[in-house]
C-alpha cells in the first residue's frame, strides 16, 4: 500500500456521497477520515463548550464559526495517526477556513492538498438526503432508496439504530444546499486555481465512483504524480 503523505479533500454539496467514500479511501490507504461535522456533533454529545455553541447552529443547518472549527482541525493533525495523511470529508466549507487550512497544512509538512468535487444534480441531492439514515453506534451511512440496509432500521455492520439526523429533515435539505452554494461552491474555483482540483460524477453508482476516485489517487501517488 502507498502512503499518501498529504491531505485530501472530498468537496461537494450535502448529499453526494463524500461521507461514505471518504471512510471507504480512508479505510483502503490507512488513513484518518476527518469530518468536521463527525467531531461536532461528538462534542454535543459530550455536552462540551464547543458542542454547546455548535448544537443549534447545525439544527438549522447553519455553520460554526471558522475560529472553532480551526482549533479543533488543527488538535486532530496533531495525532500520531495523522501523520501519514488523511481524508477530509466535506471540509473546509468556505475560503478563509480553505485558506487557513493551507497554512496549516504547510507547517505540518503536507503541503499543497489534492482537491475532489463531488458532482451531483439537486434534485437527487434532495431525495438522498431526505432518505438519509446514520448509525447511532458507528457512523456508518445509508439510504432507504439507493442503499438500504439488510434490516430495516438496523446497521449491517455492528447492529446499531439507524436514526435520521436533524439537519437531513426536509425543512432543513434546501437551507443546507442554499447555504453550499453561497459559501462553499467557490471553493472549486479556488482549488481549481491551484491545480489541486479534480471532479467525479457523483451521480453514478457508488462503486463506479470508487473506482474513479481510486483513479485519480493512483495517478496522483503515481512515481508521476503531483507534487
Amino acid at each position: 500500500m502507498m502512503s499518501l503523505n498529504r491531505a485530501y479533500i472530498f468537496l461537494g454539496p450535502p448529499g453526494a456521497g463524500k461521507g461514505t467514500q471518504s471512510k471507504r479511501v480512508a479505510r483502503q490507504w490507512g488513513v484518518p477520515h476527518l469530518s468536521t461535522g463527525d467531531m461536532l456533533r461528538e462534542a454535543i454529545g459530550r455536552g462540551t463548550e464547543l458542542g454547546r455553541v455548535a448544537e443549534p447552529l447545525m439544527a438549522r443547518g447553519q455553520l460554526v464559526p471558522d475560529e472553532l472549527v480551526m482549533r479543533m482541525v488543527e488538535e486532530r493533525l496533531r495525532q500520531s495517526d495523522a501523520a501519514g495523511g488523511c481524508v477530509f470529508d466535506g471540509f473546509p466549507r468556505t475560503l478563509p477556513q480553505a485558506q487557513q487550512l493551507d497554512r496549516i497544512l504547510e507547517k505540518r509538512g503536507f503541503g499543497k492538498p489534492v482537491v475532489i468535487e463531488f458532482c451531483v444534480a439537486e434534485d437527487d441531492l434532495i431525495r438522498r438526503l431526505s432518505g438519509r439514515r446514520m448509525c447511532s453506534v458507528g457512523g456508518e451511512i445509508y439510504n432507504l432508496v439507493d442503499a438500504p440496509p439488510k434490516v430495516d432500521g438496523i446497521c449491517d455492520r455492528d447492529g446499531g439504530k439507524l436514526e435520521q439526523r436533524p439537519d437531513d429533515r426536509a425543512e432543513v435539505v434546501k437551507d443546507r444546499l442554499r447555504a453550499y452554494e453561497r459559501q462553499t461552491k467557490p471553493l472549486a474555483e479556488y482549488y481549481r486555481k491551484q491545480n489541486a482540483l479534480d471532479e467525479v460524477d457523483a451521480s453514478k453508482s457508488m462503486e463506479e465512483v470508487s473506482r474513479a476516485l481510486t483513479e485519480i489517487m493512483r495517478r496522483t501517488e503515481g512515481p508521476n504524480g503531483r507534487l
